[in-house]
């Protein structure tokens, strides 16, 4: 057992913090900017809550982070009453916000500075795999610090790898993002086509999708998006962000990623018409409109 801290307890990071006091059995403090939710979540988990990520991290032997940008991971990182100041030389700050790979390598390079070592983890899976504890969790750091952290990340995962040095996680998300932003677009235009042209599309499903068209977005989004429902998984605002920084990152880089860009403006205009929460699948609803 470890002596665990987590940080931002939003739909990914509640479940995922529960994940690491039920199924890891690990000692867990939490913080949350709103205090009310880390002391529910220390009363339904039987943990405890702390009053600043300084607070939560003291005495902790992996510390791990889930907010939602760059700024705010370096507000409880580095911030004033951050988490780094709490730390103990040779513990572990473990951050599964999707990121930037520059903060990464600025939170590796500050962490070191303090005698901690740090680890970028962002995840794939959304709600349903945090919920589940069935996360993707792409990692980018020291090899030696990834295998002492592999056995409590474990507690939410069912897939951890490490994919290189600091912010080779946060790229690899980058690849993930992008690969869903194309799949998510062609399921969208294939659903519409075939409504138009007046198959049934749940038999239309159930023989592509066991063929070369196969996909997960196919298996576990048609069914809704048929229906005309987007309140399942991740939300368009928060693609847009992931896209956002896909996109800065292949300025840097000198990648050409044309579908990406064009994604990026379609969730756009799924804002324009009020889907901020809808979910990723909701591009079907900018064709039907």
């Amino acid at each position: 057992m470890a002596k665990v801290a987590f940080i931002g307890l939003g739909v990914m990071g509640f479940p995922m913090a529960g994940h690491l006091k039920t199924k890891g059995g690990h000692d867990v403090t939490v913080y949350n900017r709103t205090a009310e939710k880390a002391a529910g979540w220390a009363e339904k988990f039987s943990g405890k809550s702390a009053s600043t990520p300084a607070e939560a991290a003291v005495g902790a032997d992996f510390v791990f982070v889930c907010v939602g940008n760059d700024e705010d991971l370096r507000s409880v990182t580095l911030g004033e009453n951050g988490a780094l100041h709490g730390m103990n030389r040779g513990s572990v700050l473990i951050d599964n916000t999707t990121a930037s790979a520059e903060v990464a390598r600025e939170l590796y390079a500050a962490a070191k500075e303090k005698g901690v070592d740090f680890i970028d983890a962002p995840v794939s899976g959304g709600q349903a795999g945090a919920e589940n504890g069935v996360l993707t969790v792409m990692c980018g750091g020291d090899e030696a610090v990834f295998e002492r952290a592999r056995p409590v990340i474990d507690a939410y995962a069912r897939m951890v790898g490490l994919m290189g040095p600091a912010g080779s996680g946060q790229l690899t998300k980058m690849v993930n993002q992008i690969c869903i932003a194309g799949l998510v677009q062609g399921l969208a235009e294939a659903l519409h086509f075939g409504k138009r042209a007046g198959l049934d599309i749940e038999k239309v499903v159930e023989v592509i999708s066991k063929g070369a068209a196969g996909s997960w977005q196919m298996e576990n989004r048609h069914k809704t998006m048929n229906a005309g429902k987007y309140d399942f998984g991740f939300a368009v605002d928060w693609m847009r962000k992931d896209l956002g920084i896909v996109l800065t990152e292949a300025r840097r880089n000198g990648a050409k990623l044309p579908v990406t860009a064009v994604v990026d403006q379609f969730y756009g205009d799924v804002q324009a018409m009020g889907g901020n929460r809808w979910d990723t699948s909701s591009l079907l609803a900018r064709l039907e409109k």
